[in-house]
């Protein structure tokens, strides 16, 4: 077992991620070793060809995660037991994999970053044999991650400067719920209900009680009281398992005008909102938050834009990316060399099938292009030179060199970059009314990429 860096510096232990992987990776590997091809320098790029229907603009996360699991990736005498066993890959393939350490480039849209289609959010160099094993897990993260960022983000804008929960870990896979909660938290969310995503990445954790906790009490004032005389007056009570309107009045005299908040879990969230403010005022807690939660995606978060709502809590809604949870990444390979020989020049290499599932030859740079206004105005992707217009206003950035890895950041820079991307955008980008990209994508040099 190795460690990897998963958060601001919590160390936490982590297995290999070499079979975090589709065979045909193996067996590609294989036959490119045999016929002598393994080692032509190549070069891959992640992008997707299209945006979620309706969506105006995505969001890269995961770009810490892929880090980590480019560092795990390692054959060790365990995992080439077993494919030893299963007799996956030759004998010479397992030789080739026990000494395997990727040595190679990557580059890439920084995390939290916005993207469109055709964006080379991901470009990874170095020979044929060891950037093919690198992609499924890469795609993997990256898909998963940017569909659950791109979701809080449309949430967060719609929230405006009222805090986001993050709370959907009893909606997905245990360890898709801690990824899940780092994405969100990229996206603008402001804390989590997950322990886990708490210690592995350091995000705020919060929480104080279920329905279950006031059944479990002979009367809801049982409840409180036990909750209050627990966690103190600040804490946040869950007003709707009976009556709103009374619990409401327990919870005040129970913990007095200083009472934190109330949870609302159900019921007409806008017209209820209304009547908790108004009988909290006439209670005297003018302080008193109110929280909402109950199956919240960003449209019903922007319906609420005019109830006296001070946090959300969104649970499925988010870690099923909103309706999207994928964003349809792939990992294509956009050029190799002619040969194995060192500096052998790369060729541009393209997927012509039809169908829609085309691709763009030749290694790319990507810029964005700002209005007169300082308002991004397009997606310029390229080969070859870089026009002199566009050298600052370059997107891709260098992640691993030579194997290394070159960029640890924190979630709150990631976050901040994040709401900063988002802001440059044209304002329409925040739309929820279904629309086309907001920017849109030109390529420099036509779209054969030579």
């Amino acid at each position: 077992m190795t460690t990897a860096d998963l958060g601001r510096g919590r160390r936490v232990g982590v297995p290999s991620t070499a079979l975090f992987t589709d065979q045909y990776e193996l067996t590609m590997l294989q036959a490119a070793l045999k016929s002598g091809t393994a080692g032509r320098r190549s070069v891959f790029e992640v992008f997707t060809r299209r945006l979620p229907d309706g969506r105006r603009y995505g969001v890269v996360a995961g770009t810490g995660r892929v880090l980590d699991a480019v560092e795990n990736f390692r054959f060790d005498p365990d995992v080439l037991a077993f494919l030893r066993e299963k007799d996956i890959v030759d004998g010479a393939t397992l030789d080739w994999l026990a000494g395997y350490r990727f040595s190679g480039d990557i580059w890439g849209y920084p995390e939290g970053e916005v993207y469109f289609p055709g964006s080379p959010i991901m470009r990874v160099e170095g020979s044929f044999a060891e950037c093919v094993l690198l992609e499924t897990v890469i795609l993997s993260i990256l898909n998963h991650d940017s569909a659950i960022a791109a979701a809080a983000s449309r949430m967060s804008s719609a929230a405006g400067d009222r805090p986001l929960i993050e709370m959907g870990a009893r909606r997905t896979h245990e360890l898709a719920a801690v990824a899940a909660s780092r994405a969100a938290y990229v996206g603008g969310f402001a804390s989590t209900s997950d322990l886990a995503a708490g210690f592995r990445y350091d995000i705020p954790t919060v929480g104080t009680s279920a329905h279950a906790f006031t059944l479990l009490h002979d009367s809801e004032r049982d409840a409180f009281r036990a909750q209050v005389d627990s966690l103190g007056g600040g804490t946040t009570l869950l007003v709707d398992t009976y009556d709103v309107a009374e619990a409401v009045r327990t919870a005040v005299d129970i913990a007095g005008p200083e009472l934190g908040a109330v949870r609302i879990d159900s019921g007409d969230l806008l017209l209820v909102a209304h009547r908790v403010r108004q009988q909290l005022d006439e209670l005297g807690a003018t302080d008193t938050k109110i929280i909402v939660t109950s199956d919240l995606d960003e449209y019903a978060i922007a319906s609420l834009a005019a109830a006296p709502v001070d946090a959300y809590g969104v649970g499925t809604q988010l870690v099923t990316g909103s309706g999207h949870p994928t964003a349809s990444m792939v990992y294509k390979l956009v050029a190799r060399a002619g040969s194995a020989e060192p500096g052998a020049p790369l060729v541009p290499v393209a997927k012509k099938s039809s169908g829609g599932k085309t691709s763009v030859g030749g290694r790319k740079w990507a810029a964005r292009r700002l209005d007169g206004h300082g308002v991004a105005e397009a997606e310029v992707i390229g080969t070859g030179e870089v026009p002199d217009e566009l050298a600052g206003r370059q997107l891709l950035v260098p992640l691993v060199e030579g194997g290394e890895v070159l960029v640890r950041e924190t979630l709150d820079v990631i976050r901040d970059r994040h709401a900063a991307a988002r802001a440059g955008l044209p304002l329409s980008a925040t739309q929820l009314s279904r629309g086309e990209p907001v920017l849109p994508t030109e390529y420099a040099h036509g779209p054969s990429g030579s």
